[in-house]
C-alpha cells in the first residue's frame, strides 16, 4: 500500500508539476502574444505620427511657398509704385522749375509793360473762368496757359529722363 499510495502521491505530484508547467506555458504563451499586441499597436501609433508629421511638413512646405510667391509678388509691386512715384516727383519738379520761370516772365513782363504803357500792361486785366483766358490789360502775353510750350504734354519715365 505503501508503494500504491507512494505512486498515487507521485502521480499526483507529477500531475500537479505539469498542471503548473502548463499553466505557466500559457501565461508565457499569452503574456508574449499580449507583448506582440502591444509592440504592433507602439508601431502604429508610431507609423501614424510619422505620416502626421510627413503631412503636416508638407502642408507648411506649400505655405511657405505661398507665402514666399505673395512676397515677391508685392515686393514686385512696391517697386514698381517706387518707380511711378520716382517719375511723379521728376514731373512735379520739372513742373514747378516750369511755373517759376513762367511766374519770373509774368512778373518781368508787368515791370517792363509798366514802363511803357501802363494802360496795356498795367494791373487793370481780370481772368475769365469760364473761358480760361485772360481778359482785359495786356492781352495774350499774360495768359501763362496760352503759351505754345506749356501746352506741350511732359513725357516721362524712369528708364529715359524726359521727353517733350
Amino acid at each position: 500500500m505503501a508503494s500504491l499510495g507512494g505512486t498515487c502521491s507521485g502521480s499526483s505530484s507529477d500531475q500537479e508539476n505539469h498542471q503548473n508547467l502548463t499553466t505557466e506555458i500559457i501565461r508565457k504563451r499569452k503574456r508574449m502574444i499580449s507583448n506582440r499586441e502591444s509592440a504592433r499597436r507602439s508601431r502604429m501609433r508610431k507609423q501614424k505620427h510619422l505620416d502626421d508629421l510627413t503631412a503636416q511638413a508638407a502642408n507648411l512646405r506649400a505655405e511657405n511657398n505661398h507665402i514666399l510667391t505673395n512676397i515677391n509678388h508685392v515686393t514686385q509691386m512696391y517697386l514698381n509704385v517706387e518707380a511711378d512715384n520716382s517719375v511723379l516727383r521728376a514731373q512735379i519738379s520739372e513742373l514747378n522749375h516750369r511755373l517759376k520761370s513762367l511766374t519770373d516772365i509774368i512778373s518781368c513782363m508787368r515791370l517792363d509793360g509798366a514802363a511803357f504803357d501802363d494802360q496795356d500792361f498795367g494791373d487793370n486785366y481780370d481772368y475769365d473762368y469760364d473761358h480760361d483766358q485772360m481778359i482785359g490789360g495786356g492781352g495774350d502775353l499774360f495768359s501763362p496757359w496760352s503759351l505754345v510750350h506749356v501746352k506741350q504734354p511732359i513725357m516721362a519715365s524712369s528708364d529715359h529722363g524726359f521727353m517733350y
